[in-house]
């Protein structure tokens, strides 16, 4: 079997099309290659919507923290304390405890003129329960570094906004918001990475994968037990993310040098990437 007719039996075998049969003898270093990249589709899913829903998110939760409301900043000071402080390992198992505790059949809302059933048992799977848990993860971190970028816009910039009249939501969409990000689009930037990095728990923790659709790490590991050689697999999965990290990379970097624009060359913050090694 050609390396091309492989990649069109299995190049999107992790999203069930193609062959349904997974290699079992005489396993090709081709195989492996087509088979953990095409289980990358779902590591790159579950990142750029929990990255994209999540900052929209984590804005509002770093304005709520550094609100004078008590009723906005204890919500939210305890929302990223508990996310931040509990290991992603255990959030993806306890999530997936209480979403499988929900009736499958459906919750039964009365609106009064009419009564719908609302389906719960799409919580129990991957697609939908875990994206909610990278969700929330990367919401808490990423607040508390917007928060800290919040809270260290200079004071001159206030200043500045308020010589010129500006107040309320036109201070913070033209001052506040733009110094807001630019400060805080470093530290963002390695929130990414690692963000990409964790979708390899989501089927290794406790969500099931269905039909055998899993991700990268999924395939890596059913190669590895297969061959009874994880010098292969591994190393092609570390490949794979090495390369999507370089793509964050630069198109991070893209918006990092579109915030920072305005200034001089030699003033501009660059990009420093430091891996989480605990978290």
């Amino acid at each position: 079997m050609s390396c091309w007719v492989t990649l069109q039996d299995y190049g999107l075998r992790s999203l069930g099309y193609g062959e349904r049969l997974l290699p079992r003898a005489d396993i090709t270093l081709c195989e492996q290659a087509v088979l953990i990249g095409s289980g990358m589709i779902w590591n790159v899913y579950f990142g750029v919507l929990a990255l994209s829903f999540g900052f929209v998110f984590a804005v509002a939760l770093a304005l709520a923290k550094n609100s004078d409301t008590w009723l906005l900043r204890k919500p939210a000071t305890w929302f990223i304390f508990l996310f931040r402080g509990s290991p992603l390992f255990i959030q993806f198992f306890l999530a997936y405890e209480a979403f499988v505790l929900l009736p499958r059949v459906g919750i039964d809302i009365n609106l009064g003129f009419i009564e719908i059933t609302a389906e719960t048992r799409w919580f129990a799977r991957a697609w939908l329960g875990a994206l909610i848990v990278l969700f929330l993860n990367t919401s808490a971190y990423a607040a508390e570094i917007f928060y800290g970028a919040l809270r260290a816009v200079p004071k001159g910039d206030l200043e500045a906004a308020d010589a010129y009249g500006l107040t309320g939501w036109k201070r913070f969409r033209r001052v506040v918001f733009p110094t807001t990000m630019r400060l805080a689009w470093p530290g963002y930037t390695n929130e990414a990475i690692f963000l990409f990095h964790a979708t390899v728990l989501v089927f290794f923790s406790s969500f099931p994968a269905f039909q055998q659709r899993g991700d990268a790490l999924y395939y890596a590991n059913y190669f590895a037990d297969r061959t009874f050689n994880p010098f292969i697999p591994y190393p092609i999965l570390a490949i794979y993310f090495i390369a999507l990290t370089l793509c964050i990379i630069w198109g991070f970097g893209a918006i990092n040098r579109r915030l920072n624009r305005h200034l001089p060359v030699e003033n501009r913050a660059r990009l420093r990437i430091r891996p989480n090694i605990i978290r």
